[in-house]
């Protein structure tokens, strides 16, 4: 463990997952560049940028096109934003935010203020709003507005940078460490002066976190796979954390998506072997130095084997019912989960696109059995239905194929349960961490943000699969990633088949003049890397979130920080709204119900020890969620 917690400070979760596990490079690298470059020429079109139908729907722009201060086009309503690198959310004029809520603010009045010196107690955690906030949610009801938020994981340099060797002293602080993930859920109201503030003490404020009760739900319930000593029924059990991205349902529920939930379990003896199919997952005998087996023996995959199983789900939650057991949908299957994009299909089915964030894994789709009753129970429409994993085509086509006990050879249950072994099985294509999907309100489209793959054309993924370059995924040691979408037969997002395109292929033309600068709509005005959040606001525009380099030099040189670019989708112009603080991740986006505010979260300002915000001075850095709008009150989404 103090191997692993020493030299993994700065690296990312894959990275520190290859560091205990690592992967064989594949040998005919060449072969795989080759085979890149000339497939029917239909790669080789877009590294010299010959894009045509690959890039459809977008315009012809050129490099210069997009330059700061340009006048917004009505579509837009703002004027594009500069790159930079200053410790604050940077906004084009007319806009302004504030802070809703921060890591340690008490949602109880009984629990006090975040305290610099000492970083809270467990105790207090448990009643806070917790770190590194990820996807959110806004639900109204009843006149009442509820915030639900994700919070992935704690920054532990920072959570305990009060010890002198930065690492928790005494069970307590791990056990902070703990009460710092999960599930935020909270009123909020905007208070005399039109702010949106934390409603303290409202019977609607909640903490999930790793020690709350759930129930497992769907195909692999009660599967000996979910049976542990504590939980022999394998139809309960404790607990979600590294909450990443999430996804709201028409019947009115909160999703939170389970993605690296591997690194929280370890076992005192490192010597420790665990199953191939853990191995799978990046489950090890080390941990990433959060050190949970420490306090909870749960954790300890030498003594309970099965416990990682039950981990790596989409987990339902009823936000208006504080009493209510949230319910891990194993139907979804397992995996590290990004977000879940759900969307209704001309049948009423439900349907839901999931992506497993993971070098060469996969791209998913769920459809319900049931069908959706806008006035009747859809307590229990994800309990089961089919699912599917993506294969695309270089010919523009794709199709699901189906994860079947007669496609797998597996149960129903282990599909569940080994959902990336299925998914192998059949040949899904293997995809450059397909993060958050946004499906378009306004016309029978889906899009994923790939982010990046170091290993695309180098190594294979966990499970051994081929990672040559392939058409959604064209770029070999791919560090700037990309948007791809598809538009499902039929206009019904329930059909097996799809077309597909590229929206756009993040790069840096100032840099690169080939595949590498990015697509036409790339410019020197607008370039990011690393897509990974993306929402549609009502009226089609997709809003994009970058989780990338920001060392603003080498290829990387005029991006700056972190930040969120607006996308026409029927255009392809993408413009910078916002840039967040240094060494920060923008991520999480929703709308207040009247569209006039926009809340957008900002994760790990200062991971890296640069950073002040929010609080300024010499303060500690802490995430949050913070609201954005027009100084005239307009509309914004």
């Amino acid at each position: 463990m103090d191997h692993i917690d020493q030299t993994s400070d700065d690296l990312a979760f894959d990275d520190i997952d290859e560091l205990i596990s690592p992967r064989a490079e594949e040998i005919d690298f060449d072969r795989v560049v080759d085979t890149a470059l000339s497939r029917r020429g239909f790669l080789g079109g877009v590294m010299t940028f010959g894009l045509g139908s690959f890039l459809v729907g977008t315009t012809a722009m050129t490099r210069n096109a997009g330059a700061v201060g340009q006048t917004p086009a009505d579509r837009f309503g703002f004027a594009q934003v500069a790159a930079n690198t200053d410790d604050t959310i940077t906004l084009p004029e007319g806009f302004e935010w504030e802070q809703v809520v921060a890591w340690g603010d008490p949602l109880f009045t009984d629990t006090p203020a975040f305290d610099e010196a000492t970083r809270g107690t467990a105790a207090t955690q448990a009643r806070a709003f917790g770190d590194n906030n990820d996807g959110m949610s806004l639900f109204t009801k009843d006149g009442r507005t509820v915030m639900a938020v994700n919070n992935e994981y704690a920054n532990r340099k920072i959570m305990w940078g009060n010890n002198a060797d930065g690492k928790p002293a005494s069970s307590d602080d791990i056990e902070k460490g703990m009460m710092a993930h999960g599930v935020s859920v909270f009123e909020v109201a905007r208070d005399d002066a039109g702010n949106w503030q934390v409603v303290l003490d409202s019977d609607l404020n909640r903490r999930i976190t790793p020690q709350t009760d759930m129930d497992l739900t769907g195909p692999a319930a009660g599967h000996d796979l979910l049976k542990t000593a504590a939980d022999p029924s394998g139809m309960a059990t404790k607990g979600t954390w590294n909450n990443c991205g999430n996804g709201e349902t028409p019947w009115g529920t909160y999703l939170t998506c389970e993605e690296n939930f591997n690194g929280y379990f370890s076992a005192a003896d490192e010597a420790h072997e665990v199953s191939a199919e853990l191995k799978r997952y990046g489950v090890s005998s080390k941990d990433w130095g959060y050190g949970w087996a420490k306090v909870d023996d749960r954790f300890d995959v030498a003594q309970n084997p099965n416990e990682p199983n039950r981990a790596g789900y989409v987990v339902e939650i009823d936000p208006f019912d504080p009493t209510s057991t949230p319910k891990k949908r194993t139907a979804l299957g397992r995996f590290k989960h990004e977000n879940a994009a759900v969307v209704l299909a001309p049948s009423g089915h439900a349907v839901v696109y999931l992506g497993d964030d993971e070098r060469g894994e996969f791209l998913y789709k769920f459809v319900s059995h049931g069908i959706y009753a806008a006035s009747g129970d859809n307590s229990d429409l994800l309990e089961n239905g089919d699912l599917f994993v993506a294969k695309f085509h270089d010919d523009m086509r794709g199709e699901w194929l189906a994860l079947t006990p007669d496609t797998t050879g597996m149960s129903d249950a282990e599909i569940r349960v080994h959902t990336r072994q299925a998914a192998s099985k059949v040949g899904a294509t293997t995809m450059d961490r397909p993060e958050w999907v946004a499906v378009n309100p306004t016309k029978a489209e889906a899009y994923v943000a790939l982010t990046n793959n170091k290993n695309r054309g180098k190594k294979p993924n966990a499970g051994g699969d081929d990672t040559s370059a392939n058409g959604p995924n064209p770029r070999v040691k791919n560090h700037y990633g990309q948007i791809a979408r598809w538009m499902p037969d039929n206009e019904d997002h329930a059909a097996q088949g799809f077309s597909w395109n590229l929206f756009a292929l993040a790069g840096n033309p100032d840099v690169h003049d080939d595949a590498y600068a990015g697509s036409e709509n790339i410019n020197a005005g607008n370039m990011f890397n690393s897509p990974d959040g993306m929402a549609f606001d009502s009226t089609g525009f997709l809003w994009i979130q970058t989780d990338g380099k920001y060392s603003n030099e080498g290829d990387f040189a005029g991006m700056g920080n972190n930040q969120m670019l607006a996308g026409d989708t029927n255009t392809g112009e993408i413009r910078r709204f916002l840039v967040g603080p240094n060494e920060c991740e923008v991520t999480g986006l929703c709308w207040s119900p009247d569209r006039r505010t926009m809340f957008v979260g900002i994760q790990h300002p200062g991971e890296k020890g640069n950073s002040h915000f929010p609080g300024g001075g010499t303060s500690l850095p802490r995430s949050g969620v913070f609201a954005i709008r027009r100084t005239d009150d307009g509309l914004i989404g």
